[in-house]
């Protein structure tokens, strides 16, 4: 892993879902870099193993459901309160569940509806003013899922190809405020929301054929595009869905020869 010391230096970054997996690796990396971060996560003991060895003077948590609006626009006071400022905003909580329509209960569309698109767009919303006063960066944990469809799981690839679509959206709308929107879109990453699916070897034998570098993603392959996203390095980059999925959507679809 490399780090760019001091990249994000004075710089407050406000990271959803960072207990585990790419918002954690995405936490340690802008805390290494410099940025003061605000953890926001459903379980507050999660989110607070992850600060306990980041810069106390540089960290604090607050425990948010990102479903909730009122608790979202929670999470900007707080981190205006704590820091005074707010340059970049990674949504990247979100849920999944396995099913086709046909199969998925009214309340799994209502969960996922909630954190997958809810979440980022009402935070986004409660952001924008202060974004807007340091031209700061919105980056969005959308998927592949969100640029293609997938098999057994609709709900999700639903809510993605949501997330997809308000990354453009908010990028049109807000590039002139000088506030920069785009989204990574990871393929199968090692983290515990995939844990489960991964003990099934068939599976991940399946995904690995399926991925021209041969191995899944790490935590950390998906936090080096979101902190370059969010950098100046990507100045002039809005309105992305950048895939980070080892060159599986470079395919058709089709057998090799």
């Amino acid at each position: 892993m490399t780090v760019f010391k001091d990249r994000f230096a004075g710089k407050v970054a406000v990271v959803t879902g960072c207990g585990s997996g790419i918002g954690e690796a995405a936490v340690r990396r802008l805390s290494a870099e410099g940025a003061s971060v605000v953890l926001v996560g459903h379980h507050l003991d999660k989110i607070k193993a992850v600060a306990d060895s980041l810069p106390a003077e540089r960290t604090a948590c607050h425990e948010a459901d990102v479903s909730k609006i009122d608790q979202v626009e929670g999470v900007v006071r707080f981190a205006i309160e704590k820091f005074g400022r707010l340059d970049i905003l990674v949504n990247n909580a979100g849920v999944s569940a396995p099913g086709t329509v046909l199969e998925g209960s009214e309340a799994d569309w209502r969960l996922i509806s909630a954190v997958n698109i809810d979440g980022p767009l009402f935070l986004s919303r409660a952001a924008l003013p202060h974004l807007i006063k340091t031209r700061g960066a919105i980056v969005n944990t959308a998927s592949v899922s969100g640029l293609g469809g997938d098999w057994n799981t609709a709900y999700y690839n639903v809510s993605k190809g949501a997330v997809v679509n308000l990354t453009r959206t908010l990028a049109l709308d807000h590039g002139a405020d000088g506030v920069r929107t785009n989204s990574v879109c990871p393929s199968v990453v090692e983290t515990p929301m995939t844990a489960e699916r991964r003990e099934d070897k068939d599976f991940v034998e399946r995904m690995v054929a399926r991925v021209p570098m041969k191995r899944l993603a790490k935590p950390d392959d998906i936090a080096a595009a979101i902190l370059f996203l969010a950098s100046d390095d990507a100045a002039f980059i809005n309105g992305v869905n950048l895939p980070v999925d080892g060159g599986t959507t470079a395919s058709t679809g089709q057998a090799a020869f």
